[in-house]
């Protein structure tokens, strides 16, 4: 067995049909794992189940808002049920970034940010790692955001949404670690993916601030999720590790 061997266990991916997520899921698939793949739309859910059938892997997608926390509450019990009772890795990476003013933010986005950004991996992580905790062990990993770290204009109601992900990481951490439990994030820069896409020549003038001149891969990112999910991260608790091109760095 290597340090990146997924066999045996199961892992539930929100956000997983797309961008970063998808990129997840497929790695985490091709590395042994059944997937249970969530997000909204059935069609990209069922396309990228059949992407990791066809590379040999095992998936079950389940069509889930996060911003209703019953459906939550409800994925959680599904993923357990797909699982066989258990489900050994947890990663969080499904959310909504509306940029823009914070005039412009009314209560129905704010709250439908802190929803799906915070809410729901609050209870994803309430429901599932005091099992994984039984058990002796498990893997969660976060994904947040550089903007969580430092500040800039149109990303308030994002980035602190994102920056209380982060503390949760670490608070997380320090909860379930002793019980083999660990908890870590993984931080992206700029990134190309088809929520990104909006952004047009702006993402690429953002990631010309970086060292590394350019926008991430969504497979660069899933990456240091796979490698923190994985036993090769084994004593690794707490950390955020950015994937952003070495912004943070300078």
């Amino acid at each position: 067995m290597t340090n990146i061997d997924f066999s045996g266990l199961t892992a539930l991916v929100t956000g997983g049909t797309s961008g970063i997520g998808r990129e997840v899921a497929l790695q985490l698939g091709a590395g042994g794992a059944h997937v249970v793949v969530t997000g909204r739309s059935a069609e990209r859910g069922a396309a990228t189940v059949d992407a990791i059938v066809a590379a040999g892997g095992a998936a079950d997608f389940v069509a889930v808002d996060l911003a209703d926390a019953a459906a939550v509450t409800h994925l959680a019990a599904e993923a357990l049920r797909i699982g066989g009772g258990r489900v050994d890795v947890l990663v969080n990476n499904a959310g909504l970034f509306p940029f823009g003013a914070t005039a412009d933010a009314d209560t129905e986005m704010f709250d439908s940010v802190m929803a799906v950004n915070v809410r729901a991996p609050f209870t994803l992580v309430g429901a599932l790692a005091p099992g994984m905790a039984e058990r002796g062990h498990g893997a969660i990993v976060n994904v947040t955001t550089m903007v969580a770290a430092f500040g800039m204009s149109g990303m308030s109601l994002y980035g602190s949404s994102k920056a209380a992900l982060q503390l949760l990481t670490k608070a997380w951490a320090a909860e379930f670690g002793a019980s083999g439990v660990r908890v870590n994030a993984v931080s992206p820069g700029p990134t190309r993916t088809e929520g990104t896409e909006v952004m047009g020549e702006s993402l690429d003038a953002l990631a010309a601030t970086t060292p590394a001149g350019r926008p991430s891969t969504p497979a660069e990112v899933a990456a240091g999720i796979v490698f923190l999910a994985s036993a090769a991260a084994s004593n690794i608790h707490g950390v955020i590790l950015p994937v952003d091109g070495g912004r943070l760095a300078v």
